[in-house]
């Protein structure tokens, strides 16, 4: 049996953070749940005290990642995740308000796996999330390298 899957959510907005976690649990995730409001502090989470992520090793992770940070664009975590040995096989969902195509290209080219625009619209936005958290329930989620 393998370990349950640790949800990473680096969210700046605690209103879309909130309603994030509440439709997840909606869906019937039960995960936990690891918040993160600036990119800072999921950057030491993820790759811990020496910089190396080796904390992380035999983990099972998935990383919800916001584009729109106040410290650093998630872009560049998601560039330091994916160039990292333990990390690079971490599935990153990119939720983020920005839908440019160009925006969308380059995180494809990065290694992200699933790029979703938040709706602007509450009840739009939620049934999204929902829809994200069964896609949770059934994907598999390899452990970070050993």
């Amino acid at each position: 049996m393998s370990d349950p899957v640790t949800i990473i959510m680096i969210e700046d907005d605690e209103g879309h953070a909130r309603l994030i976690e509440r439709n997840i649990r909606r869906s019937g995730v039960n995960n936990e749940i690891i918040p993160f409001t600036n990119g800072t502090e999921a950057v030491n989470y993820l790759f811990g005290k020496d910089g190396s992520a080796v904390e992380r090793k035999g983990q099972a992770l998935l990383i919800l990642l916001d584009l729109n940070l106040p410290d650093m664009t998630g872009i560049d975590i998601l560039k330091r995740v994916k160039e990292n040995k333990y990390l690079k096989s971490t599935p990153v969902v990119v939720l983020t308000t920005t839908d440019d195509s160009q925006e969308i290209k380059r995180c494809y080219e990065l290694g992200c796996n699933v790029y979703i625009t938040k709706p602007v619209n509450y009840e739009s936005f939620a049934n999204a999330i929902r829809q994200l958290g069964l896609f949770f329930s059934v994907i598999q989620v390899p452990p970070a390298a050993l």
